[in-house]
C-alpha cells in the first residue's frame, strides 16, 4: 500500500521571466492553474528505467509504447493508471480527465530528471477513463490541453481525448504468423486489394453508419477470397480527427481509429483475415501530421515534433507539419509507432506514404522557399537517415514482414539494402508504370500506334527496384473519375480495355495492387462518405469483369512463371516489342521452379487479327490458359479453340512459332505443355 501521508499537494508554478517579458503590457500573467486540492497520487512511481531514458535520448528506443502513454497497473496492491508524456519545455504538466472534472490542478505530473518526461501513477483511474494532458509551457505563456501522443485508444471523433486502455488480446492466427514469409517474399505472389474501411461497405439498413471492425471482417474476407487477392492494403486506420483526410492526417500513431471499434475489435479483424489466409498491409504516415491544437503540433510550447523552420517543417501542399527527423526522440517516436503495429496488431507490412516529400527539401517548393543541406543539395539527409534506420529495425525485429515505399521520383535504390546505399525498403510502388499505362489506355485505339512506347518504356527500368504495380485510390479522386471511365471507347470497349489493362498488369513482372471497386468496374468516382455501389454486380458486364479479376489472381498465384521472378530479369523476355503498326505486344514469363513458359500476347486495338505469327522457344502444344475476351468475362469469345500447336517456322529469333487469332482489345496467356 502506498504511504498516503507522504503525498503532498503540488502548487502551480509562478510565471517565468520569459512569460512576463513576452506578455503585452497591461495583461496579467496567471499560472496554468489557480488552485490545487490534496489528491492521492504517487508521483514517484515509474516504469521507465535508466536504460529507457538513455535509449530514448539516443533515438534508439523502438518500443516506447510500452513505457510512455497510459498504462493500467497496480502499485502495492492498489489498481490505477500510470501516465508518462514527453514535454521537455513544459513548466507544468497535469493529467485532466473525466475522473477529476478536467481540473488542471488535481493531478500534476513530476518531471524525471533532465529527460523531459513527466510521469505519475494515479490510484483508482481505470480502463475507459478519458484524459488529456494540460501543458503549460515555460515560453510565451503557452498552455494547451493535448491528447496523448502514445494513446492506445481515443474518443470517437469529433471528440479528441485519449482513453485509458490496454492492448490485451488472445490471438488465434499462429498458423499464418508461422508461415507468412512464404506469402510475401520476393518470389511469392502478392496481389493487394486496397481498401478504405469507412467506404468499402456501409450498413445496408443505414448507409450513414460505419460497419465496425468485427462486422466488416467476414464480409471483406469473403470478397477478397472470391476475387482471389492474397492481401489487403488498408488506407490509414491510425486515429485521425478529420475523416475526409482518409486517415493521412494522423494524431494517434499508436491506435486504430475508434470510428470502427476498440483496439481489440481491430485485432479481431486482423486475426479473422489471417485465419482466412489473407495478409494485411497498413498505410503508415511518418511524413507529416496535422496542425490541430490538441495534437502533436507545438506540443509543449515549442516545435517539439516538427522542424521549427517552416521551410523544413511545414508542408505547403497539405497544410501540415513535417517531422524533425534530425531529433533523436522523434525518430524513436516514429519507429516505435511502426513496431507497435507489427508487434501488437500483427500487421504484415507497412506501406510508407509520401516518401518523395520526405526525401527532397525542395519538394513542392519554389526557389527561396527551401534550405539546401550542408552540401548544398536538395536531399533531406535527416529523412534519408530516418528511413534507413526505420527499415533496418523493422526487418531486424520482423524479418517476415515487408515495407513498401510510395515514391514517385527516380530516387535510386529505394528497395535496396541500406548497407549498399539504398533506403532499405522491400518494395517500391511503380508510379511511372501507372502514369504511362493509364495515359495509353485513355487514347483512342486508332492513335495507340503512335504511342507504342508507353507500354514498352517500363522494360528499361522494370528490375531496377522491387516493384508493386499499383492502380491506387489516387487515380479515382479529385475529379479524376472512376478507373473504367478513363478507358477509351464506348461502353463495350471500356470494359474490354479494363479487362486488357488488368490482364496486362498481371502479365507484367511485379506485385499487384488494385483499389476497391475497380475489380467490378465501379462507375462513380470514389467518395469516402458512402459505400461502393455493390448493386452494379447485378449486371453481366460488371460480373464478367470481377470474374476476370478472380481468374487473373488465381492464375498469378498458381503459375510460378507469373510470380517467382517478379523482381528478377531472369523471368521476362520480349518476343516482339516493336509491332507498333498493329499495336501488339508479345513477351514470355518464366519461373525458377518449372520448365514451363507462359506467352503473353496483347492486342490493343478493336480489330481481330487472324493468322498472327509469334515466335516461341518450345515445340509442341501451347494451351490457352486465359483469354480476356472470353464470353464468361462479357467479352466477344474470340480465341484459339483452347490453344495452338507450334510449327517449325522461324519467327522472332525462335525456330518455332504459333499462328494465332488475336481477339480485340484483349490479352492471351498461352503455356507450353512439357512432355
Amino acid at each position: 500500500m502506498t504511504d498516503q501521508s507522504k503525498l503532498v499537494p503540488t502548487t502551480p508554478p509562478e510565471p517565468t521571466p520569459a512569460q512576463v517579458e513576452a506578455t503585452p503590457e497591461g495583461v496579467e500573467v496567471i499560472p496554468a492553474v489557480v488552485e490545487v486540492a490534496p489528491v492521492a497520487v504517487s508521483p514517484g512511481v515509474s516504469i521507465l528505467s535508466g536504460d529507457d531514458l538513455f535509449l530514448f535520448g539516443e533515438g534508439t528506443h523502438y518500443r516506447l509504447y510500452e513505457r510512455l502513454g497510459s498504462h493500467i497497473m497496480e502499485v502495492d496492491g492498489v489498481a490505477g493508471t500510470y501516465f508518462a508524456v514527453w514535454a521537455p519545455n513544459a513548466e507544468y504538466v497535469a493529467v485532466i480527465g473525466d475522473w477529476n472534472n478536467w481540473d488542471a490542478g488535481s493531478h500534476p505530473l513530476k518531471i524525471r530528471g533532465n529527460s523531459g518526461i513527466w510521469e505519475i501513477f494515479i490510484p483508482g483511474v481505470a480502463k475507459g477513463a478519458s484524459y488529456k494532458y494540460h501543458i503549460a509551457s515555460r515560453y510565451h505563456g503557452y498552455r494547451e490541453d493535448k491528447t496523448d501522443p502514445f494513446g492506445a485508444y481515443y474518443e470517437v471523433a469529433p471528440r479528441t481525448a485519449a482513453v485509458v486502455w490496454d492492448r490485451d488480446y488472445t490471438w488465434n492466427d499462429s498458423i499464418w504468423m508461422a508461415t507468412r514469409y512464404q506469402h510475401q517474399n520476393l518470389h511469392a505472389p502478392m496481389a493487394l486489394y486496397e481498401v478504405h474501411l469507412g467506404s468499402w461497405m456501409r450498413d445496408p439498413e443505414d448507409p450513414e453508419r460505419f460497419l465496425n471492425y468485427r462486422e466488416v471482417a467476414p464480409l471483406l474476407a469473403e470478397h477478397v477470397k472470391t476475387c482471389g487477392f492474397t492481401h489487403i492494403e488498408l488506407l490509414p486506420i491510425t486515429e485521425h480527427p478529420f475523416y475526409g483526410s482518409w486517415g493521412y492526417q494522423v494524431t494517434g500513431f499508436f491506435a486504430p481509429t475508434s470510428r470502427f471499434g476498440t483496439p481489440q475489435d481491430f485485432m479481431y479483424f486482423v486475426d479473422y483475415l489471417h485465419q482466412q489466409g489473407i495478409g494485411i498491409i497498413l498505410d503508415w504516415v511518418p511524413s507529416h501530421f496535422p496542425t490541430d491544437g490538441h495534437g502533436l503540433a507545438y506540443f509543449d510550447g515549442t516545435h517539439l515534433y516538427e522542424h521549427a523552420d517552416p521551410r523544413k517543417g511545414f508542408h505547403p501542399d497539405w497544410g501540415s507539419y513535417i517531422f524533425n527527423y534530425g531529433r533523436n526522440e522523434v525518430r524513436s517516436f516514429l519507429i516505435s509507432s511502426a513496431i507497435c503495429w507489427l508487434d501488437k496488431f500483427h500487421i504484415d507490412g507497412l506501406r510508407v506514404d509520401a516518401v518523395a516529400s520526405m526525401l527532397y527539401l525542395d519538394y513542392s517548393r519554389k526557389q527561396g522557399e527551401w534550405i539546401p543541406n550542408e552540401y548544398g543539395g536538395n536531399e533531406n539527409i535527416d529523412a534519408i537517415g530516418f528511413l534507413r534506420q526505420f527499415n533496418a529495425e523493422v526487418y531486424k525485429s520482423f524479418p517476415d514482414v515487408q515495407t513498401m515505399a510510395e515514391e514517385s521520383t527516380a530516387w535510386p535504390m529505394v528497395s535496396r539494402p541500406a548497407y549498399v546505399g539504398g533506403l532499405g525498403f522491400g518494395y517500391k510502388w511503380d508510379m511511372g508504370w501507372m502514369h504511362d499505362t493509364l495515359q495509353y489506355m485513355r487514347r483512342d485505339s486508332i492513335f495507340r500506334r503512335f504511342h507504342h512506347n508507353e507500354l514498352t518504356f517500363r522494360g528499361l527500368y522494370m528490375f531496377t527496384e522491387n516493384y508493386v504495380l499499383s492502380l491506387s485510390h489516387d487515380e479515382v479522386v479529385h475529379g479524376k473519375g472512376a478507373l473504367i471511365d478513363k478507358m477509351s471507347g464506348d461502353v463495350w470497349q471500356k470494359f474490354a480495355n479494363m479487362r486488357m489493362l488488368f490482364s496486362y498488369m498481371y502479365a507484367q513482372p511485379g506485385k499487384k495492387l488494385m483499389f476497391m471497386g475497380a475489380e467490378f468496374g465501379h462507375w462513380r468516382e470514389w467518395n469516402h462518405d458512402r459505400g461502393l455501389d455493390w448493386n452494379l454486380l447485378d449486371y453481366p458486364s460488371h460480373q464478367g469483369l470481377q470474374r476476370l479479376v478472380a481468374d487473373l489472381n488465381r492464375l498469378y498465384v498458381n503459375e510460378p512463371a507469373l510470380h517467382e521472378f517478379d523482381c528478377d530479369p531472369s523471368g521476362f523476355t520480349w518476343v516482339d516489342a516493336s509491332d507498333s503498326d498493329n499495336s501488339t505486344y508479345t513477351f514470355l514469363r518464366r519461373g525458377h521452379s518449372t520448365s514451363e513458359s507462359i506467352l503473353v500476347v496483347i492486342n490493343a486495338t478493336p480489330v481481330v487479327r487472324e493468322q498472327y505469327r509469334v515466335g516461341v522457344p518450345h515445340a509442341g502444344w501451347w494451351r490457352e490458359i486465359l483469354n480476356s475476351d472470353g464470353a464468361e468475362y462479357w467479352g466477344g469469345g474470340v480465341g484459339n479453340a483452347g490453344g495452338a500447336m507450334a510449327n517449325p517456322l522461324p519467327a522472332h529469333g525462335h525456330q518455332q512459332s504459333l499462328c494465332l487469332t488475336l481477339p480485340p482489345l484483349a490479352v492471351l496467356f498461352l503455356k507450353n505443355e512439357v512432355v
